[in-house]
């Protein structure tokens, strides 16, 4: 299945990407591409930071492209394609230390609760 995707170029710290076609299971870091759809550097804030040929974007996704999460919130961003833009980071997972802890204060709490009687009041003389 072909994908539209950022592909990192540039320097440490200086990150600017690529928008290409590429295969789904070529890596984003592997560098083999179809096509090179155009450029994107984050650091730049106005018009000449981007580059995209969206005529052949938009041509590719009518033929069954898919988009990576990242490109298509942005192009939702960029008032490109109409939707919703989709959660691109990882969902959190407790770690299963913290829960086997919390699942042992659950059973620890109800059984504290039963065993303590309430004080009774000293009779006053």
């Amino acid at each position: 299945m072909l994908m539209i995707r950022l592909q990192r170029t540039g320097r440490k710290h200086e990150p600017t990407f690529r928008v290409v076609l590429t295969d789904s299971k070529n890596g984003p870091k592997s560098g083999k591409y179809l096509k090179n759809l155009g450029w994107y550097d984050t650091r730049l804030k106005n018009d000449a930071a981007k580059q995209l040929d969206l005529v052949s974007i938009k041509k590719y996704m009518k033929d069954g492209a898919k988009l990576s999460l990242t490109l298509h919130n942005f192009l939702i961003s960029q008032k490109v394609i109409e939707g919703k833009k989709l959660n691109a980071l990882p969902r959190k997972t407790p770690i299963k230390k913290e829960e086997a802890k919390k699942e042992e204060v659950k059973k620890e709490a109800p059984a504290a609760a039963v065993e303590t009687p309430a004080p009774a009041e000293a009779p006053k003389a």
